[in-house]
């Protein structure tokens, strides 16, 4: 098999690379700079270039069979909220585009569990969509758009399947993504409480990568894979995060709105000196107001996928975090 992995140096990316590489795949990483020395595979080849140019992605698409498209943009930051609309709208326009030209290939888009949920009162599924109320977050806005545009491709004739990764953890989130800067939050002593009653699906990202290659073999197109693991509570989660480096876990149960209060004060503060909070995000605060419990139970009968403990992929996570 000669796959592309579009963002094939980020977190999940590299690990899907990886995986691909060990299972004799002839892999391509695509991304817009190269990754550090020794993190990709020495069978995986490099491809740099952007993936808003549709002549870098063609020719990075031109021998490819299948296509994992993971190229996008997890931010909370105001000020990337254009490039996050480019990189997730307009970059999956892109490749679908690309991907269309030529021999017919299978496309694994790698949306997110944003684009189902949350629900209140129970777990989304991927036949549930996030409330209204939360797409004034950029970030959950533009990867439904992007996950809309890859259905309609698929309605369209184009074998196009979606994965929505729940919050996958576990070592080589180096930028990091929000969710390796909550577990370095934890790990480094600067998160001193915690959203009362939130709850997180936690999932091993080495799962999440087995997911991305269960979808391409057995997955329909058109359809959406939750891929997830263990729902916790945040109090959970960061027990478990602190537990593995020794550290005592944060103890402050924090009412979502007192958290939204003070991120929204922290926010028009910060932002008259053109800076952005690090730690009371605004809309990382609006996005928790729901607790974020998800059912893969679809995932694992169609697709086969399996997930492990929750706890260990924390603990490795956290390890990673303490060593960089």
């Amino acid at each position: 098999m000669r796959a592309l992995v579009t963002g094939g140096t980020g977190f999940i990316g590299s690990h899907l690379v990886d995986v691909l590489a060990r299972g004799g795949a002839e892999v391509s990483a695509f991304a817009h700079r190269p990754p550090p020395d020794g993190t990709l595979p020495d069978a995986a080849e490099f491809i740099q270039g952007d993936i808003l140019d549709l002549h870098d992605v063609r020719r990075a698409v031109e021998r490819s069979e299948v296509i994992f498209h993971l190229a996008g943009m997890y931010s909370y930051a105001r000020s990337e909220v254009a490039l996050m609309h480019e990189v997730n709208v307009r970059g999956t326009a892109v490749l679908l585009d690309a991907a269309a030209r030529g021999k017919r290939r299978r496309v694994v888009h790698t949306s997110s569990c944003a684009t189902c949920g949350p629900i209140p009162g129970r777990a989304a599924t991927e036949l549930d969509l996030p409330p209204h109320r939360e797409l004034v977050v950029p970030y959950k806005r533009s990867k439904l758009e992007g996950e809309r545009l890859a259905l309609r491709a698929a309605r369209e004739g184009a074998e196009v399947i979606v994965v929505n990764p729940t919050v996958p953890v576990g070592p080589g989130d180096r930028r990091p993504t929000p969710t390796g800067k909550m577990v370095a939050d934890v790990v480094h002593g600067r998160a001193r409480g915690y959203l009362a009653r939130s709850v997180l699906n936690v999932v091993a990202v080495e799962d999440v990568a087995r997911g991305h290659i269960d979808a391409f073999e057995r997955g329909r197109p058109g359809e959406r894979y939750l891929l997830g693991g263990d729902n916790m509570p945040v109090r959970e989660v960061f027990a478990v995060i602190a537990r593995a480096v020794g550290r005592p876990a944060p103890r402050l149960p924090v009412p979502w709105s007192a958290a939204y209060a003070a991120a929204r004060l922290a926010s028009a503060a910060l932002r008259l000196g053109g800076r952005e909070p690090e730690l009371l995000v605004l809309d990382e605060v609006r996005a928790g107001r729901l607790p974020h419990a998800f059912d893969d139970s679809k995932a694992r009968a169609e697709l086969g996928y399996v997930s492990r403990a929750a706890a260990g992929a924390l603990a490795e996570a956290a390890r990673s975090a303490l060593a960089e």
